[in-house]
């Protein structure tokens, strides 16, 4: 689903084509940004619906995620380990989706995007409903002390707001290792900004253990595809 992994482009736009037609959407709805495990929040308009769905410089720059209340626009994004995160206001009618990789994760991007849907569409934390997807888990995440260093004051500072975090959230391995739980992460900071616990769907699935169903960045050691989050609200509903 990637063109920026050295797929054919013909054969990238294909699969998307495919996926879109499958959901019932046009390819032309097919939106999505140029990711760079940043925090960039990018509110998406009528007039940039399609960015992206074919050529790779027309994506939306420099941007880790996306919201809009505008429908008939299907917001993706793409992944291979890093951790899917829907957003979705049924009240005012606002999606919004995230990619998060461990800097994004530091940076809170998913506060971030809660955040934006306030700020631009008048959204409330608490009336959000939220999901996160497939993404490496902590058995098979195992980062070093660079990573460490700052993952460690971002959940000192989810324990001090009251968080309690799940007993793999960080766990040392061996000297100056230790596997981290990106997805949980991502939940404790979903709540932290205000979305309720009992509104947040997370899957139990790792793309590292299985690359039978997905890619897996790391245990395929770089060499593998794209896979594709999205979420759009087609008319007066909302699919993803």
């Amino acid at each position: 689903m990637g063109l920026h992994v050295g797929d054919e482009p013909s054969d990238v736009v294909r699969n998307r084509e495919a996926v879109s037609k499958a959901l019932g959407w046009q390819l032309e709805a097919w939106t999505c940004a140029e990711q760079v495990h940043g925090a960039a929040v990018h509110v998406v308009t009528a007039g940039e619906r399609g960015r992206g769905r074919a050529v790779r410089e027309d994506a939306v720059a420099d941007a880790d995620a996306l919201i809009t209340n505008e429908p008939d626009i299907l917001l993706a994004s793409l992944y291979a380990d890093c951790v899917p995160l829907y957003f979705y206001d049924p009240v005012r009618r606002v999606v919004g989706l995230a990619h998060a990789g461990w800097r994004g994760t530091v940076q809170e991007i998913a506060r971030l995007t809660v955040e934006a849907m306030r700020q631009h569409f008048g959204s409330r934390p608490s009336e959000l409903v939220a999901a996160i997807g497939p993404a490496i888990g902590a058995c098979c995440y195992e980062v070093d002390e660079a990573v460490i260093s700052k993952v460690e004051p971002l959940l000192q500072e989810l324990r001090t707001d009251g968080a309690t975090l799940a007993e793999d959230t960080l766990v040392p391995s061996e000297q100056g290792r230790a596997r981290i739980n990106l997805k949980e992460i991502n939940r404790q900071i979903m709540i932290k900004a205000g979305i309720l616990p009992t509104s947040i769907e997370l899957s139990q699935m790792c793309t590292g253990c299985r690359t039978d169903l997905f890619f897996s960045h790391r245990m395929e050691q770089g060499g593998t595809g794209r896979m594709a989050s999205w979420i759009g609200m087609e008319r007066g509903d909302v699919f993803s």
